[in-house]
Parts: C-alpha cells; structure tokens; sequence
C-alpha cells in the first residue's frame, strides 16, 4: 500500500470573473532636499536646531561654528513642505532673525517658517 503525502502548498485557481485583489501601488518617494539653517549668536555657544521636523527636541540638531567666526549651521534634508523651526541658543528659544515668515505658537512666541519646494 502506497501512502500519498499532501502537498506543502495549496494551489488556488480564479474563476473567471472572480476578482482577484491586487497589491496596493507604491507610494512614490518624495525626493528630500537639503536645506542648510544659518544663525549668527557669540563665538562658544552651544546652538541646536529644533522643529517641527525634528519633535521639537532642543538638543536635537546641533549647529557647528566650523570657522570659528560666530556663524553657526547646520543641514538636514526635508521633504516639500512647510516647517516651523527655532534655534535654541545656550538654551534660550529664538526665532531665525533672518526669516520673514514666522507664526505664533501656543506659547505666544513666534515660530520662523520655511517652505522647501
């Protein structure tokens, strides 16, 4: 007597017009953009970008003085969009004295905006 093993797999046949449902498209992937924040405050300061972008962390992007001249910067790459930023200077909040737009927030400050297209 012979015994028959099943297969692992199943195999499933459509009937015709039965619908067969298909995988989701693709997102497509929006390209980043780097976009480089520029502040000017007294050489050894400590400087962070924070964001909307970043959760708003005051230690989350530091900004480096490379050339030791007072002008902090600092790059992060950012979808299109709009963004509310600050910099955080030895830990005083201040919005970019460099940017015209800007909102108010929650904390009745006002928060610079960018849009990267």
């Amino acid at each position: 007597m012979k015994i028959r093993k099943k297969p692992a797999v199943k195999t499933v046949t459509a009937k015709k017009g039965a619908r067969v449902a298909k995988a989701a498209p693709r997102a497509k992937k929006v390209a980043e953009k780097s976009v480089t924040f520029t502040v000017r405050a007294d050489v050894g300061k400590t400087v962070y970008l924070a964001g909307c972008f970043n959760k708003w962390s005051p230690t989350g992007k530091q900004m480096l003085d490379k050339k030791n001249a007072g002008v902090y910067t600092t790059t992060v790459k950012l979808a299109p969009g709009t963004y509310q930023y600050k910099f955080v200077i030895d830990g005083t909040w201040c919005a970019d004295p460099e940017c015209a737009d800007f909102v108010q927030n929650e904390h009745g400050t006002l928060n610079s905006v960018i849009t990267v297209k």
